[in-house]
């Protein structure tokens, strides 16, 4: 499936209901400028892949940054030289306890 990335010029009051809702109604006869036409699926240009199928129907590894198992592992930040860890309280996931937990009235 293809998209269209687009631009349309609105006036303020439009604008204001897109910014809102996500999205808007343009008037017929409108003209609409596609900057970029490129597939749904695998996110490549129309230009370099049209006339072949999708290659996120084949295999959708490119979408996730690669081979999972050669990837890098993400770096884990070093805490500052005077930072300490200070275990924080239990958190009740489960229950009526879970339930109310965010209530603001005290337990009794």
């Amino acid at each position: 499936m293809w998209v269209v990335a687009a631009e349309i010029e609105v006036v303020p009051k439009v604008a204001k209901v897109a910014d809102y809702r996500g999205s808007f109604k343009a008037t017929e006869g409108q003209r609409i400028d596609a900057l970029e036409v490129y597939c749904k699926g695998c996110r490549r240009p129309y230009d370099e892949v049209t006339g072949q199928d999708c290659s996120a129907k084949i295999d959708n590894r490119h979408l996730i940054g690669g081979d999972q198992s050669t990837r890098a592992k993400r770096k884990i930040p070093v805490p500052p030289k005077n930072a300490r860890v200070v275990p924080g309280g239990r958190i009740e996931r489960r229950g009526i306890n879970a339930y109310v937990g965010g209530v603001s009235r005290p337990p009794r």
